[in-house]
């Protein structure tokens, strides 16, 4: 009876690692340096459904096992996507809605289950639609992230283009990245090599449409994934539904702060108005408290709005 003890031993602790494997505690080691962040929002950031910080990660832990780990949650394919998330389900194509993630602000093109985890991510999980965007590449919600840690680790050069260098709001900008951890250096408005840089990009529309990349929020959210849209050459901004129709239009002073992701190398932060006092309204809206969660916000004054607008919700 003796000898037979061990090999039991050893199947129990193989079934007991299998257990914690699939509750998403996953072998390795505690990571050092900052625990992640792990947000659950509904209708584009609007709605705030689960939040946690600084949680400690693993060497292998991914998007999904955190998220296991965090939430009560269904899943379809395999396990490699998510059906719902504490009893709220999306749809898949058909129905409309499903459960899209995005890590420090960025949409990735891996599955949640192969996507794994640096220290310091902030990880969003958003229930919205399909219908009118073919799929938002970034968003503004996890500012500083990722001007600050980048993606799996890596930091993107950070490079402020400014349509007047001298202006006071490209300095405000520059000073506000600054004070947020994020270092950055200047350049002129389209300054060649754009490739693996983040570009945060400070002027009128008028001006900031000479850049092809920004130009692609003139062609609706379909394309541009911004639920906004400039007219009249600049000078008017269209907020949006999350059916793409116009809501109401914003004249002088408004402003629209944004993220794009054109191609896979390239990263483009929108701080743009339709004068210069919209883009001033935008540069003040660029701090954690008036972006968190959200897609992408426009700005009049002090009021602050989350794109798409949604009936019945306010901004920060």
């Amino acid at each position: 009876m003796k000898p037979a003890a061990r090999p039991l031993l050893a199947c129990v602790a193989v079934a007991a690692a299998a257990v914690l494997a699939a509750c998403g505690l996953g072998p390795g080691e505690e990571r050092a340096g900052a625990g992640v962040e792990l947000r659950v929002t509904r209708d584009y950031g609007h709605d705030l459904l689960l939040s946690k910080g600084d949680i400690p990660i693993r060497e292998s832990d991914t998007v999904m096992r955190l998220l296991d780990r965090n939430a009560e949650i269904e899943t379809r394919y395999g396990g490699g996507f998510v059906q719902s998330i504490d009893g709220l389900a999306g749809h898949g194509k058909e129905g409309a809605a499903d459960w899209f993630f995005y890590v420090n602000g960025i949409q990735s093109e891996q599955g949640a289950a192969d996507y794994e985890l640096s220290p310091g991510d902030v990880v969003q999980w958003d229930r919205h639609g399909w219908g009118t965007t073919a799929q938002t590449r970034a968003i503004v919600g996890a500012y500083p992230q990722p001007l600050l840690d980048g993606l799996d680790g890596k930091r993107f050069p950070v490079r402020v283009e400014c349509d007047d260098a001298e202006a006071q709001v490209c300095g405000d900008v520059k000073r506000t990245l600054r004070d947020g951890g994020v270092p950055a250096t200047g350049a002129t408005l389209g300054a060649p090599g754009n490739q693996n840089v983040a570009r945060i990009v400070v002027a009128p529309w008028a001006s900031a449409r000479r850049l092809p990349s920004a130009r692609f929020v003139e062609l609706g959210p379909k394309r541009s994934g911004v639920f906004a849209r400039f007219v009249d050459g600049g000078g008017a901004l269209e907020l949006l539904d999350a059916d793409g129709e116009v809501v109401r239009t914003e004249r002088a002073g408004a402003g629209l702060l944004a993220a794009l992701r054109p191609t896979d190398t390239e990263l483009v932060w929108l701080v743009t108005g339709t004068d210069a006092a919209g883009v001033e309204a935008a540069a003040a809206a660029l701090r954690p408290a008036a972006l968190r969660d959200a897609f992408a916000v426009a700005v009049g004054g002090e009021r602050i709005v989350k794109l798409p607008v949604v009936a019945g919700k306010r901004g920060p």
